[in-house]
């Protein structure tokens, strides 16, 4: 027994690792074949005088193992803990790591031009709800429930027929004139939502531009001239307009607007499919019924409201070919921008 106990404990102090501590476990105090364990299953072959002289020893040997090996598992402990925080030790005298500077993405950055643009012109800035309801983003804007114009509009209803995420600006034209009085100059960007298929030029969540102008004398000259100002802003002063005829319920006349292509000067090319025009938005004179329903007098106030499409700002601007890029987080794109 003596020799077993200065074995074990010979063993037991060139052990190095917990995957060590356990082997030697198994060896020594294993309930299967540990050595310690099978002189124990022997005691009941030895004579009466023998089995509690060597059993008494025996359990002598195993407590004194078992401490050991307790004592030797949290000096292993205690020594890969520190191993562990010597590795994770800060160096204090290194240099710190610059902080990289973030970039504004590219749709924040056209809004931003948007807004100056307009602020020059006299315009103020506004924002609007998200969640709207039915009164508002149709109703009130000339289109009711039955009328084919919400067939345009795949609309994503939080509450079906009353309340839905905004698909269009265009109802902070309704929220301003009921919250002032003539004259009113006024832009709302902000995001809006539609149920489309998703592909390289269409978003479900996309970002639009409303613009207002009410007072007693405007006409559509004054809207051309605004628009015109706004395209030669954005981009380069040769630009070139032209209004086509088209509907909108809340407008009247209504028309789009086109600017001559940017990269080709109207000559033709695949960017505005050989036609050398890019279309930019949608526009008009607001109709009297949507000026009453604000308690606005069209015999006295006339108005006209546009809207422009900021993706499609920035794809022309930045010469992108995918909407896609604008809600990817991809840091390989945004850091091209500041």
């Amino acid at each position: 027994m003596a020799d077993l106990r200065e074995r074990a404990s010979a063993e037991l102090a060139s052990v190095e690792t917990s995957e060590g501590l356990e082997d030697w476990r198994a060896r020594y105090l294993g309930r299967e074949r540990g050595e310690l364990t099978a002189v124990l299953k022997g005691l009941g072959r030895l004579p009466g005088d023998d089995r509690k002289r060597v059993g008494q020893a025996a359990n002598e040997v195993k407590t004194e193992l078992e401490q050991s090996l307790e004592a030797r598992r949290s000096d292993l402990r205690q020594r890969e803990q520190a191993e562990a925080l010597d590795r994770e030790r800060l160096d204090v005298t290194l240099p710190g790591r610059t902080v990289q500077r973030g970039h504004t993405h590219p749709l924040s950055l056209v809004t931003r031009d948007i807004a100056r643009i307009f602020r020059q012109m006299g315009f103020e800035v506004f924002q609007g709800p998200e969640v709207e309801t039915d009164y508002y983003n149709f109703q009130a804007l000339n289109i009711p429930q039955d009328h084919p114009a919400r067939d345009m509009q795949d609309t994503f209803w939080v509450q079906p027929g009353q309340i839905l995420l905004r698909t269009q600006t265009s109802p902070n034209q309704i929220r301003l004139m009921e919250t002032m009085r003539p004259p009113v100059r006024a832009i709302v960007p902000g995001r809006v939502y539609r149920n489309e298929a998703i592909d390289a030029s269409h978003e479900a969540v996309f970002h639009q531009v409303e613009g207002l102008l009410i007072d007693e004398t405007c006409t559509m000259a004054d809207l051309r001239g605004v628009v015109s100002r706004f395209a030669r802003e954005m981009f380069g002063a040769n630009r070139r307009v032209r209004f086509r005829p088209s509907y909108f319920p809340f407008t009247e006349p209504s028309a789009e607007f086109d600017i001559d292509c940017i990269n080709c000067d109207g000559a033709g090319c695949r960017l505005c499919k050989y036609s050398g025009w890019l279309e930019m938005g949608g526009s008009g004179m607001v109709h009297p019924k949507v000026l009453r329903g604000v308690n606005y007098d069209p015999a006295i106030y006339r108005g006209f409201a546009f809207g422009l499409g900021i993706e499609r700002i920035a794809l022309l601007r930045y010469g992108i070919d995918d909407i896609r890029y604008f809600a990817e987080n991809d840091l390989r794109f945004l850091r091209q921008f500041s």
